[in-house]
């Protein structure tokens, strides 16, 4: 067993607001034959996400921050190229946490490797559809936001890899939905994979604009708001909100570079009278509907009722390129880095 060389990426400094290139340096890498109880591994995809801005602030949350100077972390996809561990042979597939580097070495346990069987599925669909985006879209929308058939769907952010997988599960289980994305191209997309009504928010870019966009397509109110983009969007949602309506908050990504707290919506009030449930949630506590999860994406890709678009860089060098373009709008359904 041979030790293999390759680059990663760390943080070179704190980002203030949107982050730039400089605020990321690229490093030296070498995953060296694994000891007892450890594999090697060479990635071939990575996924860049929204929820690594929030890592990169020095503060608490439910995961630790980025340290300045250490490799980066996130989901990636790889071969196993050497194993130390009984559980894990040369050549198995494996999802892992060492993502922002294309080889590494270490103790399965410790960066959250599965083992991936066959699922008839494309490698990168295991970092976007059938992976973290995918599981995030299917417990929020049928655990957190408890949808039930015939409900009106609110999906802000809707072309991106969970927007887009919201859209089409309410679909499949008979509901109205209406998704908001960026452009005419992202607008399109949403139209191609089965959403009713379309909101153009680049043009509806103030407040006023964009409520009365929902209003006129849901002119009953809606039922459900899977919420990705915060800020506006939750507003309006509030504002259009029928009585008993659910909230699922999964992102807020208007605010993730804002240097001032943001003002909290200005008809919270609504919340009260109309009953409605706001709830935030986090992917990694739904992990036990994995198993359910897998089984029914495969099934609905299968037979053409789940389409997916990936964005896709070509090689770890544009890894904090392929990050800086989620908060400029660059990406239409999942981005990913293909690493070899």
């Amino acid at each position: 067993m041979a030790d293999l060389n390759g680059t990663g990426w760390a943080l070179a400094k704190r980002p203030v607001g949107m982050p730039k290139m400089d605020d990321f340096k690229k490093v030296d890498i070498t995953a060296p034959a694994p000891k007892e109880g450890e594999i090697q591994v060479r990635n071939s995809w990575m996924s860049v996400d929204p929820y690594m801005r929030g890592r990169m602030y020095d503060r608490e949350s439910y995961v630790p921050p980025f340290q300045i100077g250490e490799v980066l972390t996130g989901t990636a996809v790889g071969r196993v190229t050497a194993s130390g561990h009984p559980d894990y042979s040369e050549g198995d597939l494996v999802t892992s946490m060492a993502g922002w580097r294309d080889v590494w070495t270490g103790k399965p346990e410790e960066l959250m490797v599965n083992k991936i069987p066959d699922t008839g599925l494309p490698d990168s669909a295991l970092l976007g559809v059938a992976g973290m985006p995918g599981l995030t879209a299917y417990a929020g929308l049928l655990k957190v936001a408890e949808l039930k058939e015939g409900d009106t769907v609110f999906v802000s952010g809707a072309a991106g890899a969970v927007g887009s997988t919201v859209v089409q599960i309410a679909k499949i289980k008979n509901c109205t939905v209406i998704g908001s994305a960026g452009g005419e191209e992202k607008c399109k997309l949403l139209k191609e994979i089965g959403a009713d009504h379309v909101i153009d928010y680049k043009a509806h870019t103030d407040y006023e604009s964009l409520l009365g966009a929902l209003k006129k397509a849901a002119p009953k109110g809606i039922d459900v708001y899977f919420d990705n983009v915060g800020g506006d969007h939750l507003e309006a949602a509030i504002e259009c909100a029928r009585p008993m309506a659910r909230f699922a908050e999964c992102g807020m990504i208007s605010q993730y570079n804002a240097t001032e707290p943001q003002p909290g919506p200005r008809n919270i009030i609504q919340v009260v009278g109309k009953q409605l449930s706001l709830k935030g949630f986090i992917v990694s506590t739904y992990a036990d509907m994995q198993p359910q999860f897998l089984k029914d994406m495969a099934a609905w890709i299968k037979n053409g009722d789940m389409k997916f678009e990936e964005t896709v860089m070509e090689g770890i060098e544009t890894a904090p390129e392929a990050f800086l373009g989620l908060f400029q709008g660059r990406n239409t359904g999942k981005m990913l880095v293909k690493l070899a």
